[in-house]
């Protein structure tokens, strides 16, 4: 790690609590024992077809509809389209087929009315395109900052820090798993002067020190992340104080 930036050991009396993340428990590691980025990066399986059901003027309506897609056990995220409506996205399925007959089974139970079915992103194929994907993951980020938090959230509705990383993962066609733990126990280390947009930030904020806390990093020194409960999704600079004495290391995934 950057040592101008991180040298001072981490502060166990500073805490932020309230942080609704995945809660499995692993010892904190130091900055300094990260492994070196040497690594290749181990890319993220693809999202392949996806269902896309609704167009609601409210948030909450396409909430409600995500909600019952849950209950089917569909990963449901439901994002506000170019032309203001929102729509509910869901679902991973191999073959378009399969994408079909899940359509309309769940038309027939009464669930959704109608559906579309998106065909998975074109695969990454050159630097040019990684370039594009990171900056359709800032984008994608952005558009959520001022959506309130929301423990265990994936949605416009709200969010908790994993469930916005991998809400904004798989709207641009990457499967990144839900939990903070789990997204710090896949990828490549990266050290924090070599961090690029898209890249994710982890922190250890409680008494326990584990993994607690993640947010998208967009350049410039700063991340995008849903903080805790009463704050709403934002974007804030690695150096604020009460997160930069808390981190613990970046992933990249591509």
């Amino acid at each position: 790690m950057a040592r101008g930036i991180w040298g001072m050991a981490l502060l166990s009396g500073a805490l932020i609590v309230g942080l609704g993340c995945a809660r499995p428990v692993v010892p904190r590691p130091r900055p300094t024992d990260l492994p070196a980025p040497t690594a290749p990066v181990r890319p993220l399986p693809r999202l392949g077809f996806a269902l896309q059901a609704g167009a609601f003027a409210q948030a909450e309506n396409a909430a409600r509809l995500a909600t019952k897609l849950r209950d089917q056990g569909l990963d449901a995220t439901h994002v506000k389209g170019p032309n203001g409506l929102y729509r509910v996205r869901f679902g991973d399925f191999r073959e378009r087929e399969e994408a079909r007959r899940k359509g309309e089974a769940l038309k027939a139970a009464g669930i959704i009315e109608a559906y579309w079915i998106v065909a998975p992103e074109a695969p990454i194929v050159s630097l040019e395109d990684v370039s594009g994907l990171r900056r359709k993951l800032v984008e994608t980020a952005q558009s959520y900052v001022g959506v309130p938090y929301l423990w265990g959230g994936s949605s416009d509705q709200g969010f908790d820090c994993s469930g916005l990383t991998m809400a904004v993962y798989q709207l641009n066609g990457l499967r990144l798993p839900r939990s903070s733990q789990a997204q710090f126990d896949i990828g490549k280390a990266v050290d924090i002067s070599e961090l690029l947009p898209g890249d994710l930030v982890f922190f250890a904020l409680g008494r326990a020190g584990r993994i607690s806390h993640v947010g998208l990093y967009v350049g410039q020194g700063a991340f995008i992340h849903a903080p805790s409960a009463g704050r709403a999704v934002c974007r804030e600079a690695l150096e604020t104080r009460g997160l930069r004495e808390h981190f613990v290391g970046a992933k990249r995934y591509f």
